[in-house]
């Protein structure tokens, strides 16, 4: 979330050609090209949906950039131990995923990027943070965009358009369901280096991908070390959305596409073997990662 020009850096594609009948609408924010595809006869009705969304992705940015001055995440990094902040249901819940990843992957994601991220405590029912240490400087980068996309496919629902894709810098994306006639909205993985190099095609319906790479250079770190990453030239994830009965606006949301996100910074780092126990622990989620050389891409989970 940077306020330089905003431009599209992700190594997915979307073989929209493929798909007839699809309106498409777009929207500059946190940095990147966020969009909206979808199948439906008026384009009026679309137009009115996507203004929604893409209202919706403004109002995240100004809860959760650490650019804007007034913030939750700017105050929440002006913290003093001691101190707390009220924070939205958006901070709050992209802080408990984020705690969550950060747990699950042994600190390999870390939105604090070392400065102590569990030193912060989250108050559920006052929707308060805590600061029990100073200077933690969280950035909500690596999480952000993915949970953005989340609530925009949530709300294309809303709309009754479900047969729908949105995806935020072709880096984050949710696929709803497919157009008619397919089995899944078609996907490209390609080479963050050669963006012409299609490594992998997929058919998704109903899931979140995301991905990560090293096409700009060392601006990924091991917040362990604080070591670019450099063994590593791409990691990408897949995993299913859940079932709306079983995800009644809990808190925090069942977000796939923040999850996703995530993951995808801490598969850069972790070994392969890592990798394979987080995907086989975890049902229906596929990862793959390319060596920094290039090569063959690597996959990992039960692919159909």
């Amino acid at each position: 979330m940077s306020p330089a020009a905003p431009e599209f850096d992700g190594s997915l594609g979307l073989a929209s050609r493929a798909v007839p009948g699809v309106r498409r609408f777009s929207h500059d924010a946190m940095n990147t090209v966020f969009e909206v595809f979808a199948v439906h006869d008026d384009e009026k009705y679309v137009a009115g949906a996507s203004q929604a969304v893409f209202a919706l992705v403004d109002r995240l940015e100004n809860e959760l950039s650490r650019f804007r001055p007034n913030s939750d995440i700017t105050r929440i990094n002006h913290l003093a131990a001691g101190a707390s902040t009220r924070v939205g249901e958006a901070a709050l819940e992209c802080l408990l995923i984020a705690r969550h990843l950060y747990d699950l992957s042994g600190g390999a994601f870390d939105i604090a990027i070392g400065t102590g991220l569990p030193t912060l405590e989250l108050d559920l029912d006052e929707s308060v943070v805590r600061a029990t240490a100073d200077g933690v400087r969280i950035d909500l980068g690596g999480i952000g965009k993915g949970y953005a996309v989340d609530l925009m496919a949530e709300m294309l629902e809303e709309w009754d358009l479900s047969r729908a894709f949105v995806h935020g810098g072709f880096s984050s994306l949710v696929a709803l369901d497919a157009p008619e006639g397919q089995d899944g909205w078609p996907l490209t993985i390609s080479d963050p280096v050669d963006p012409s190099r299609v490594l992998a095609r997929l058919s998704m319906r109903q899931s979140a991908l995301a991905a990560s790479g090293i096409r700009k250079g060392d601006h990924i770190l091991d917040p362990r070390t604080l070591v670019p990453v450099r063994a590593r030239r791409g990691a990408w994830v897949a995993m299913p959305r859940p079932e709306a009965a079983s995800n009644p606006a809990p808190a925090p949301r069942i977000a796939p596409a923040a999850v996703a996100d995530a993951l995808t910074t801490a598969f850069m780092l972790l070994s392969a073997d890592e990798i394979a126990a987080l995907v086989a622990a975890s049902p229906g989620l596929q990862a793959w990662i390319l060596a920094d050389g290039g090569g063959e891409l690597v996959a990992f989970g039960d692919r159909g």
